[in-house]
């Protein structure tokens, strides 16, 4: 069975994205609206034990002090004059003292009190009339306080799909993780699932992306009732990925129709996987892995070239899957063997590669020790087949 597509709207490359590929750090990501990547269901129902392991279609469905001083520094106390001595003068025996009038204090009063008005409507005019300097519209440019060095950009780190940083920095092995019993006949207990699980793999991942100086947004988790595809695929869709919206989506009718097919012990094992793989597509975009897929993918001479691109950016998630499932599940290799039954027994898809790949790249993210072990673009041909 093949697995058909169809193409939306180009990739966005964010701003961080120089050269060859350039993200920088400590930054997350927002971005206006492009492609998202999608898990699809390929053929007719599945059968028990023999369903086609669902992929992710990338390229296709797819955040002043004190007052100033004034001029010469603050008015000191000048102190007062020094007292001093009167010049000599002759002496005069003593009169007796005057009589004064109250009239005469009233109008000495007054004529003070005029002279202080006189002096207060003087006062009034100049200020009046003195003209303002009319504020800036855009307020004080406060850049002339900030070293010129603190707005300059920081340097961004060169990197393409086979020598990534990502690749070099320790694999999460473990998570605290225990996500609520699945009723999968319920919309809630799905709901409470699917986010109990994002939150594990948000966990699981920050140490990783801080490594390399990344502080991606952390994607919601959501559910949808309705099904994204228009009924003239050959599959249908179980998840997708938005990176503009950052944003992961489970699509509960057609996990339900999967999901009749599994027993009701493996379905955790089955759903943490599929939730693990869409969050490999969030780690690719976080560390411009993505963004780089989308350009090989759009630059491709031929669909054959196209289509290898796409699986390698597949299998990678893929491979991501494994990472989340071993933390999620405790290391319990019975969980490793669960996924690869009800995914990878059969199937092979032009879009996610063989049965047989899906299966090796799954157990690389499971069993590798380092990211390196994920690095699809840098694996022969015949490993992303």
């Amino acid at each position: 069975m093949t697995q058909g597509f169809h193409q939306s709207q180009g990739p966005r490359v964010p701003e961080a994205v120089q050269g060859t590929q350039a993200f920088q750090g400590p930054q997350g990501t927002q971005a206006p609206q492009g492609p998202r990547d999608t898990q699809r269901l390929q053929g007719p129902p599945p059968v028990p034990h023999t369903a086609p392991h669902q992929g992710f279609g990338d390229a296709w469905n797819h955040r002043p002090g004190t007052p100033p001083v004034p001029p010469g520094g603050h008015p000191g106390w000048a102190g007062s004059p020094q007292a001093g001595w009167a010049p000599p003068h002759t002496w005069y025996p003593p009169q007796p003292p005057r009589r004064r009038s109250g009239g005469k204090v009233l109008i000495g009063t007054a004529a003070a009190a005029a002279v202080a008005l006189s002096a207060l409507a003087a006062s009034v005019v100049t200020v009046v009339s003195t003209p303002r300097e009319e504020p800036s519209a855009g307020g004080a440019n406060v850049s002339l306080y900030y070293e010129a060095a603190l707005t300059a950009a920081p340097n961004p780190v060169e990197v393409d799909l086979v020598d990534h940083p990502l690749y070099s920095v320790a694999m999460p092995t473990a998570v605290e993780c225990d996500p609520p019993e699945l009723d999968t006949d319920s919309d809630e207990s799905w709901e409470a699932f699917a986010d109990a699980t994002g939150e594990c793999l948000d966990t699981l991942w920050e140490p990783v992306l801080a490594e390399l100086g990344l502080h991606a947004e952390t994607p919601d988790i959501t559910v949808t009732r309705e099904s994204p595809d228009s009924g003239d695929e050959e599959g249908y869709t179980l998840a997708y990925y938005e990176s503009d919206y950052t944003r992961i989506t489970v699509v509960l009718p057609n996990v339900r129709e999967l999901g009749a097919f599994v027993p009701d012990e493996d379905q955790e094992e089955v759903w943490v996987a599929l939730m693990g793989h869409e969050y490999g597509h969030h780690v690719q975009f976080a560390t411009g892995i993505l963004d780089l897929s989308h350009e090989r993918q759009f630059g491709s001479k031929d669909e054959e070239e196209q289509l290898e691109a796409l699986r390698r950016t597949e299998l990678q998630a893929e491979c991501m899957a494994g990472v989340g499932l071993r933390a999620i599940m405790d290391g319990d290799a019975e969980a490793l063997d669960v996924v690869d039954e009800h995914f990878n027994a059969g199937g092979d898809l032009d879009t996610h590669g063989s049965a047989v790949n899906r299966s090796f790249w799954l157990r690389e993210g499971w069993s590798r020790e380092t990211v390196e072990g994920c690095d699809t673009y840098g694996a022969e041909a015949r490993r992303v087949s």
